[in-house]
């Protein structure tokens, strides 16, 4: 089993930058993926970034490529989720997901993921 327990967000101005994290507990050795997704009202929840811990490999949404970075720190079970230059498009509930079977064709397809962090709130104001 494996539990997502996430922290960060907030409140920040256009062009400002935020840290998520997202503490994992249960083993992430094998084929274990950690994203974030992101869900506005009314939308259904949308893809950010995947990382598969193997190899540390990444994959991005094209609406955050060159501002968003996703990263681990296996020593402390946590994956990141670095905002830079965050824009009012990127308000949004986000969550943190895992699972450990996908393969890549399903990395940015929410309803693959078995395990959900509790979300976090980004505000961006303008």
């Amino acid at each position: 089993q494996v539990q997502l327990v996430q922290s960060g967000g907030g409140l920040v101005q256009v062009g400002g930058s935020l840290r998520l994290s997202c503490v994992v507990s249960g083993s992430t050795f094998g084929r274990f993926v950690t994203g974030w997704f992101r869900q506005t009202p009314g939308k259904e929840r949308e893809f950010v970034a995947t990382l598969r811990w193997d190899g540390g490999y990444t994959y991005y949404a094209d609406s955050v490529k060159g501002r968003f970075t996703i990263s681990r720190d296996r020593a402390k079970n946590t994956v990141y989720l670095q905002m830079n230059s965050l824009q009012p498009e990127d308000t949004a509930v986000y969550y943190c997901a895992a699972d450990r079977t996908l393969i890549q064709s399903s990395f940015g397809l929410a309803e693959q993921y078995d395990f959900w962090g509790q979300g976090t709130q980004v505000t961006v104001s303008s």
